[in-house]
């Protein structure tokens, strides 16, 4: 496990896990960590940044923005936190206790973000440079080996390109519900074979849980004989 960088301000690091929550059931003079929240917010991105910037020189502005995102969305968060042991470390009241906020996705995030705030007013930016690139940064190395950057039709696209297949076609199966709130089923065929099938609010979500299908079906395609069928 991971250590925790020791603090010079002892407060600040306490601060970082008051959940708003707790103050109502405490007589002691602190704040919550909402403030410290909003900077690491900022500090987290400016870092992931920086280091995507660097490591990935032949990345242009989508890929980047969309690899960052990745890493600083909610559940990248919140895994963090869970391996460090944040839940442990919060202070929270009796009604977020007893709904299981030491599991909350969104309040260890939160307190992630307050961390990184309170270590860069305590030790400046290569300490939350050096304690990222421990707990967040290796993320982004099994983010682009896996693709996850790329959404699902560009994904199926490259992969159907790769077997020399024309690209992908999307159609429009089934639609149904009141005029205000359609839900789409699209089908995704390649050489008129049904890849897959995926619904949506909106065509262009039906087409991406369409492409997310066929992926699999190619994925389990030695299996099902699917690839011999595209070539035929």
């Amino acid at each position: 496990m991971i250590s925790l960088p020791e603090f010079k301000n002892k407060q600040l690091f306490k601060q970082s896990f008051v959940h708003r929550s707790y103050l109502n059931e405490t007589k002691q003079k602190i704040s919550s960590n909402e403030r410290l929240e909003f900077l690491g917010d900022s500090v987290i991105s400016f870092v992931v940044s920086q280091y995507l910037y660097s490591k990935y020189p032949n990345f242009d502005e989508g890929i980047l923005t969309n690899l960052r995102s990745l890493l600083v969305n909610t559940k990248s968060l919140a895994e963090c936190a869970k391996e460090l042991n944040f839940g442990s470390y919060m202070l929270l009241s009796k009604g977020e206790e007893e709904s299981r906020g030491r599991q909350n996705e969104s309040l260890l995030a939160d307190s992630f973000e307050a961390f990184v705030g309170a270590l860069f007013l305590d030790q400046g930016t290569e300490a939350v440079s050096d304690f990222l690139s421990l707990v967040l940064l290796p993320k982004a190395g099994l983010y682009v080996k896996n693709k996850a950057f790329k959404d699902p039709k560009s994904l199926l696209q490259e992969r159907i390109q790769s077997q020399k297949q024309t690209s992908p076609l999307y159609k429009v199966i089934n639609e149904h519900g009141p005029a205000h709130a359609k839900i789409f089923t699209v089908g995704a065929y390649v050489n008129k074979i049904l890849l897959g099938k995926g619904e949506g609010k909106s065509k262009q979500e039906a087409e991406e849980n369409a492409a997310k299908e066929a992926l699999i079906t190619l994925s389990l395609g030695k299996n099902n004989g699917i690839e011999n069928k595209l070539k035929q």
